[in-house]
C-alpha cells in the first residue's frame, strides 16, 4: 500500500538527481519530496488607494540556492492582468503604495549586498534606489504627503569592554577574542548570537538622500510606525519600562515628533499596546492590546482611542478570540480584522462605537507551508470597498483574494501547474469527545488512493505552541505522509487557540495534561472509522508537539514508533537555555525552577522516560535556540540508558523553523517516514525486517 522513495534509514542521504530518478519510477501524480520546491504562496497584499490594483509578495523556493525567494506581483482588478513587478534571483518584498498611488516603495537586495529601500514609478516604470544602508531596513510607511518614508533599522552599539587585550604581532594567528555576554537575551532562534544594539526609527526622503534618525535613546522601537494626518508625528510602540531588557516590562504607544524628535507617551496602562494605526480621517488610532496576565496564553484585543489617548474603546468586545491582524475601513468608523475561530481564519468588520461585528469571509491564510498552521494577511483600500487577503485550501498554499461589494473572489491560482498533475489526500473533519466530556476538533487526511474497505497505518501529527491551532489548510508535511499511504490525524486539543480563553487556559501551569486526553480521544475516533489499523499507529510532533509526543510515549505503548521533533524534555533546563526562557518562567509555572523544582519535574517528559517502550527518534535543528539541542540530547541519553531503540537526527543549518530551507523540510519528512517504515507492521502482521536490529525492550519500573 505504501510507497517510499527511501525505505531504510541508511538510504536517506539523498541528492536531487537521485530523487528525480525515484520520482520517475513511482506514481508521478502523487505529491513527492522534490515537489516542495514547486510550492508558492501569496502574502503581504497591498491595495492601491483607488482600489484598482493589488501588489503582493509571491514567495517560493530557489532549488539551487536551497532558500526562499520572493518577488512582487501586481494584479489589476479592472482588466484581470497579473504580472510580475519585480522578480529574479534577489529578494523583493514589502511593497507599499504611495498615498497618490503613483509609486510603490519596496525592500530589495537586487544590487547585491544588504537590503535597501527602492521606489518604482508605476506609469513610467522608472526605479530609484533611495538608501545605502549598512543594516537592513524594515516596516516601511509613507508620510501622508508622499514626501517621506519612515522605517525601522537596527543600530549596533559598542559595549564597554571588561578587559583590554594586547594586539597580536604582525602576521601572528591568535585565537579569536572572547565573546562577552551581559544581556539576559543574548541569542535568538534564526538569528544566532545577538549583536549589541537597538532597533531605531528613521525617515528618508522619497527622492532619496541621507536617512534621518529620529530615536536615539536606550529603547527598542519595533513594528511599523503610523503617521499623524499632518505628517508631524509618528506613532510607535516601545517598551520603555525600567526592566525592559529582562523581559518583564510592557509595551506602550508613543508619539515621535518628526521635527524635534521628542518622544512622548500616548497612554500608559497596565496592559501592553502595539501595532498602532491611525484612521483614514485622522480622528482615532487603533492598536492591539495584551493584558499583563502571567501566562503563555494572553488574547490580543483590538482597541481604538483618540490621538491623545482618550476615549479608549474595544472593538468587537463580545468576541472571545484573539485578533490576528486588522486594518481601518475607509470611513474611519469601523475596522476589518481577522481571527481564528476553531480551525478556520475569519474576516470580520466591527464598529468603533459598538461591541457587535459581522463575519464577511472564512478560510483565510495558507502562509504556513510545512504544517497546517493559521496565519493570514489583509489590506484595505481607501476606496471604501476593496479588501485584499490570502486564502487557504486543502491542495495549495495561500492564494490572493478580494472582498468587493460583499463578494469574495479568489484572484490567483499560482500553484495551478502542480495541482493539475498531482493528486492530494482528502481532508475531512473528525469530531472528538474526551472521556471527561471535553470536545475538540480534529481532521483526518486519507491517502490519494484511499479505499474505505481497506485498513491503513496512521500518523498522529501534533501542533506546537502549545497555544496555536491547526486547521483545514494546506500542509506539505501532512500531504507527503498521506502520499506514502498513511492516514494522518491532527487535532486541536485543549490549550489550542481559536476556541476561546477558557479552552486555551485549561493547560495553564498544567502542560501537558488534558491535552493528552484529547489527543488519545482523537486516535480512538480515527480507529473507530474502521479504516485505521489499531496495530499500526505512529506519532510525531514538533516543538510543543514534540513535548506532547515525548509525553505520549511515556504514558502509553499503543504507538509502534514515535518521532519527537525539537522538544522540551526538561522544563527547568528549557528556562535556563532557551532564547526566551529566562523571561517566561513566571508565565509557565509562576515559580522559578529552584523555588518549585517538583512542579517543573512533574510536567517534564523526562520524568516519564522510565516508562518508555516505543522506538523513539529525536529530530532537531543544529542551530535551534528555541528548544535547544541540549533538550534533545537529554532525552536521547535517557532513552539509551533505558535501552529504548532510538536515533538522534541533527538537521544541519536549521533553527527551530526547520522548514525555512526546503531541503531541511524534505529531510525532516524523509527521516520521519524512514523511522516509521522501520517499525511498521504490514497487513500480514509481520514486522518490517529493518526492525530486527532494534527489538522492543522490557518495560522499566
Amino acid at each position: 500500500m505504501k510507497r517510499f522513495a527511501c525505505v531504510a534509514m541508511a538510504a536517506l542521504a539523498f541528492s536531487a538527481p537521485a530523487m528525480a530518478q525515484e520520482k520517475e519510477e513511482t506514481d508521478p501524480t502523487l505529491f513527492e519530496l522534490m515537489d516542495v520546491f514547486q510550492l508558492e504562496y501569496a502574502t503581504q497584499p497591498q491595495v492601491s488607494p483607488d482600489g484598482t490594483k493589488i501588489a503582493y509578495t509571491r514567495r517560493g523556493f530557489d532549488i539551487r540556492g536551497d532558500a526562499p525567494r520572493s518577488a512582487i506581483w501586481v494584479y489589476d482588478l479592472e482588466d484581470g492582468s497579473h504580472v510580475p513587478l519585480f522578480s529574479g534571483a534577489k529578494s523583493f518584498s514589502s511593497p507599499r503604495w504611495s498615498p497618490d498611488g503613483e509609486r510603490i516603495a519596496y525592500v530589495s537586495s537586487e544590487e547585491g549586498g544588504g537590503s535597501q529601500i527602492y521606489v518604482r514609478w508605476m506609469e513610467g516604470g522608472e526605479t530609484a534606489r533611495l538608501t545605502d544602508l549598512v543594516e537592513s531596513p524594515s516596516s516601511l510607511s509613507w508620510s501622508p504627503d508622499g514626501r517621506q518614508i519612515a522605517f525601522t533599522m537596527f543600530q549596533p552599539a559598542d559595549p564597554d569592554p571588561i578587559a583590554k587585550l594586547p594586539s597580536p604581532p604582525e602576521g601572528a594567528e591568535w585565537s579569536a577574542r572572547p565573546k562577552v555576554i551581559d544581556q539576559t537575551f543574548y541569542r535568538g532562534d534564526g538569528a544566532g548570537f545577538y549583536e549589541q544594539g537597538l532597533s531605531q526609527l528613521f525617515v528618508v526622503s522619497a527622492e532619496g538622500g541621507t536617512p534621518r534618525q529620529l530615536t536615539r535613546d536606550d529603547y527598542d522601537y519595533g513594528g511599523t510606525a503610523t503617521w499623524s494626518p499632518d505628517g508631524a508625528r509618528l506613532f510607535v510602540s516601545s517598551d520603555r519600562t525600567e526592566d525592559w531588557r529582562e523581559g518583564q516590562g510592557q509595551n506602550d504607544l508613543f508619539a515621535v515628533d518628526v521635527r524635534t524628535m521628542a518622544v512622548t507617551p500616548l497612554a500608559t496602562t497596565p496592559e501592553s499596546e502595539f501595532a498602532p494605526l491611525v484612521s483614514p480621517d485622522g480622528d482615532r488610532i487603533a492598536f492591539l492590546r495584551r493584558s499583563d496576565r502571567k501566562s503563555w496564553h494572553v488574547p490580543l484585543e483590538l482597541w481604538t482611542s483618540r490621538l491623545d489617548g482618550s476615549d479608549m474603546r474595544r472593538v468587537a468586545a463580545g468576541l472571545d478570540r484573539t485578533i490576528g491582524g486588522y486594518d481601518w475601513a475607509a470611513d474611519g468608523r469601523s475596522l476589518y480584522f481577522v481571527y481564528d475561530d476553531g480551525g478556520t481564519t475569519k474576516l470580520a468588520r466591527g464598529s468603533v462605537r459598538g461591541d457587535d461585528y459581522d463575519v464577511l469571509a472564512e478560510g483565510l491564510g495558507g502562509e504556513s507551508l510545512g504544517r497546517p498552521y493559521s496565519g493570514a494577511s489583509i489590506d484595505v483600500a481607501d476606496d471604501a470597498g476593496t479588501v485584499a487577503f490570502n486564502m487557504a485550501s486543502d491542495d495549495a498554499p495561500a492564494e490572493l483574494a478580494t472582498l468587493r461589494n460583499g463578494r469574495v473572489r479568489q484572484l490567483t491560482n499560482i500553484n495551478a501547474d502542480l495541482k493539475a498533475q498531482t493528486r492530494f489526500g482528502e481532508v475531512r473533519e473528525l469530531p472528538v469527545t474526551a472521556a471527561d466530556g471535553v470536545t475538540s476538533q480534529c481532521w483526518i487526511v486519507t491517502p490519494p488512493d484511499f479505499d474505505s474497505s481497506q485498513t491503513y497505518p496512521m500518523i498522529l501529527e501534533i501542533h506546537g505552541g502549545p497555544h496555536a491551532n491547526y486547521g483545514r489548510r494546506f500542509s506539505a508535511e501532512v500531504q507527503l505522509y498521506a502520499a506514502e499511504g498513511y492516514v494522518v490525524t491532527y487535532c486541536n486539543p485543549r490549550g489550542s487557540t481559536g476556541y476561546g480563553d477558557d479552552f486555551a487556559m485549561q493547560i495553564d501551569q498544567a502542560y501537558p495534561s488534558g491535552d493528552y486526553d484529547d489527543l488519545m480521544a482523537g486516535v480512538d475516533a480515527a480507529v473507530a472509522t474502521g479504516f485505521v489499523d489499531p496495530d499500526r499507529l505512529f506519532v510525531t510532533g514538533g516543538s510543543g508537539g514534540g513535548v506532547l509526543s515525548a509525553w505520549i510515549v511515556g504514558k502509553t505503548d499503543r504507538f509502534r514508533a514515535a518521532v519527537v521533533a525539537k522538544p522540551v524534555i526538561n522544563w527547568a533546563t528549557f528556562i535556563l537555555t532557551s532564547d526566551f526562557g529566562a523571561g517566561s518562567w513566571d508565565e509557565l509555572f509562576q515559580a522559578k525552577p529552584w523555588d518549585n523544582p517538583m512542579l517543573y519535574w512533574e510536567q517534564s517528559p523526562l520524568s516519564l522516560v522510565g516508562n518508555v517502550e516505543t522506538p523513539t527518534m529525536l529530530l532537531t535543528g543544529e542551530e535551534d535556540y528555541r528548544t535547544p539541542m541540549s533538550e534533545t540530547e537529554q532525552f536521547y541519553a535517557a532513552l539509551k540508558i533505558q535501552g529504548v531503540p532510538t536515533a538522534m537526527v541533527r538537521i544541519q543549518g536549521a533553527g527551530h523553523g526547520i522548514a525555512a530551507r526546503p531541503s531541511n523540510l524534505i529531510s525532516k519528512v524523509a527521516y520521519v517516514l524512514g523511522w516509521f517504515e522501520r517499525y511498521d507492521v504490514g497487513e500480514d502482521g509481520a514486522a518490517n525486517v529493518a526492525a530486527v536490529s532494534a527489538p522492543m525492550p522490557a518495560r522499566a519500573n
